[in-house]
């Protein structure tokens, strides 16, 4: 009887204090065919009628998840390319940084194995050396297009993000420490997936994007409860007043935030089924 009346108080405790709703995509959000579920769509539709300032923060490119935000059909703050670009709901820019062409073409010019295939992100498009299915897979119905190049012909290396991928972790993890004993100072990386290394410009983050956000609103972070399943969810889930962790997030990360409870998997619909149990029901 009284842990039932001490989980009642924390769920009264939770209501109270949380006004900010912030969420990963893919992974999170998104099921492994990267949809959002007709169930998700009902709850955050729901959240919306009962005033929560509601935040997707991801890695992918805005122009590609504009499209699948927009499936959601409520008003979104949007930060995209971990947090490089933040719309607001009517899709308005409000903050953007790039990398700057010299600095992204010095990684380039350290001799990557050419087995990983390597991404610039752009403003239109998104330029890579390989035709590489997986990839493509994550943006079936994406207006976000490829365009495969030769990056030792490449003028033009400006990008609002770079990042890697290799079925292969470690080939992943000796890129990491190849960029980093070089340029540690000018950049700030995560592993997104386990597959995915991502490469930013030093300033850029989720949190600190979210926090511009939330400063525009009038909310603290304390005020937040946030979702996610990656590294470069991290700091957005140790900011939060109340972050968790996804039942399929990678089990580094699970041993790097201990503290953090985990939650049902993004394919059944984790995120909206806590929402609904600890927000929207009494």
């Amino acid at each position: 009887m009284e842990l039932i009346k001490n989980r009642v108080t924390q769920k009264m405790i939770l209501k109270e204090k949380i006004k900010v709703v912030i969420t990963d995509l893919d992974g999170t959000l998104l099921n492994s065919d990267h949809k959002i579920s007709d169930y998700t769509k009902t709850i955050f539709k729901e959240l919306h009628k009962k005033n929560y300032l509601l935040i997707v923060a991801t890695g992918r490119h805005h122009l590609d998840a504009q499209a699948i935000v927009a499936t959601l059909d409520c008003p979104v703050y949007l930060v995209t390319s971990n947090g490089a670009r933040i719309h607001s709901p009517d899709n308005e820019l409000l903050f953007s940084v790039d990398m700057k062409s010299e600095l992204v073409k010095a990684i380039f010019d350290l001799e990557i194995d050419a087995e990983i295939t390597s991404v610039l992100f752009k403003e239109d498009k998104w330029q890579t050396n390989h035709n590489n299915d997986a990839l493509n897979s994550f943006s079936k119905e994406s207006k976000y297009l490829p365009e495969i190049v030769n990056f030792e012909s490449l003028e033009d290396f400006s990008a609002i993000k770079i990042f890697f991928t290799h079925d292969d972790h470690q080939k992943l993890v000796e890129l990491k420490d190849k960029i980093l004993h070089t340029y540690s100072d000018l950049f700030c990386h995560a592993f997104s997936l386990p597959f995915c290394l991502e490469f930013m410009d030093k300033s850029v983050n989720k949190s600190v994007a979210i926090e511009k956000i939330l400063q525009l609103e009038k909310y603290a972070f304390e005020e937040s409860i946030s979702f996610g399943d990656g590294f470069n969810d991290e700091e957005m889930l140790k900011s939060a007043g109340k972050g968790l962790l996804m039942g399929n997030a990678p089990q580094s990360l699970i041993d790097t935030l201990p503290h953090l409870e985990q939650i049902l998997s993004n394919d059944n619909d984790g995120v909206a089924t806590y929402l609904s149990q600890q927000l929207l029901t009494n």
